[in-house]
């Protein structure tokens, strides 16, 4: 078994992939900065380290003392809509920590580095998505994604560092930190209905997405590096089915025994349409839906309803703030969260 180092091990999906690899029996050194995740979500038998992906001195050290086999590097901040109005921070945490870690992987003779990747990187208009299309990312943060996803290429050709790319998409279930106002959006409407406000959408609410429950992400991941098949390539991983978010809101306020109250904000600026292709990871690493979006959302509920509503931690480093959705101007500005 390996030594691996998972960074944002103390995430959401982070957590649920390094419980699959402890559970493989791999030892597993956990990094995170808890900005997004939380200690209790990290595995018992798992190594936690808090730190960042930006703190080269203290990578060096992880490296140094625990000679990883590989790296699982999950580790972003995952706010598409945001990362227009966050460039800069955008940047230093989803692109430059990341080549820290390549760097390291090329120094360290890693075997195979993992990264999460995003559909971001596809852009709009090129549903279903497949793994063959030509990128076109249309925000911040997709470009950084689909930069570390070239950056891995190149490391590959002149240092033969080995990678696997997952881009997964709009996931969602238990550990999901429901405070989080500018993403997830599964969690966002949970989180209101726990606090008995409307649920908000932004626009008309017929944006298309295809919500992944975690059980048809992680173990996927999770288990890609025992799959020679599967290096130097990258995957879509979620769910095939696509819905309109006010379809979800209606699952979700059904799942909750409550009437379905929603208050429409301003359109913001987004993909419309995103859903992916998932034949090449089927066919080369069997992954498949494992729950319906309603059985998802039952067992994210539950879970939701003992742990209890979160408050919102408002982002406090807007770089822009022309066109910056007007809720999320109140929200800065003191209003309700």
């Amino acid at each position: 078994m390996s030594r691996i180092l998972a960074t944002g091990g103390a995430g959401f999906i982070g957590s649920h992939v390094v419980d699959h690899l402890v559970a493989a029996g791999h030892e597993v050194v956990v990094l995170d900065d808890l900005s997004g995740g939380f200690a209790e979500n990290v595995h018992a038998r798992a190594e936690f380290v808090e730190g960042s992906i930006l703190d080269r001195p203290l990578l060096d050290q992880l490296f140094e003392q625990n000679r990883f086999e590989h790296v699982f590097h999950m580790a972003a901040y995952a706010a598409e809509g945001l990362s227009h109005f966050i460039r800069h921070f955008n940047y230093q945490n989803n692109l430059i920590g990341s080549v820290n870690l390549v760097n390291l992987a090329i120094r360290w003779k890693v075997k195979c580095f993992v990264f999460t990747s995003s559909i971001a990187v596809y852009g709009a208009g090129q549903n279903p998505m497949r793994e063959e299309m030509v990128p076109e990312p249309e925000d911040p943060y997709g470009i950084a994604k689909l930069a570390v996803e070239q950056d891995l290429r190149a490391a590959k050709r002149l240092f033969d560092l080995d990678w696997i790319v997952f881009r997964p998409h709009n996931v969602y279930g238990e550990r999901q930190n429901i405070g989080d106002r500018y993403r997830n959006v599964v969690g966002i409407f949970m989180n209101q209905l726990l606090q008995g406000q409307p649920m908000t959408v932004f626009g008309n609410g017929e944006q298309q997405r295809a919500f992944s429950h975690i059980d048809g992400v992680a173990p996927t991941i999770a288990g890609s590096i025992e799959m020679p098949e599967a290096y130097n390539q990258v995957f879509n991983v979620g769910a095939d089915t696509p819905c309109s978010v006010n379809e979800l809101a209606r699952e979700v306020a059904e799942v909750f025994g409550v009437e379905a109250k929603l208050e429409h904000l301003p359109p913001r600026n987004e993909v419309f349409e995103a859903w992916a292709d998932h034949t090449k990871a089927k066919q080369l690493l069997g992954s498949r839906e494992t729950l319906s979006l309603r059985e998802g959302i039952a067992r994210m509920a539950d879970w939701v309803k003992v742990h209890g509503a979160r408050a919102t931690r408002e982002f406090g480093s807007i770089e822009i703030h022309e066109k910056l959705p007007p809720s999320w101007v109140d929200a800065l500005a003191g209003g309700r969260s």
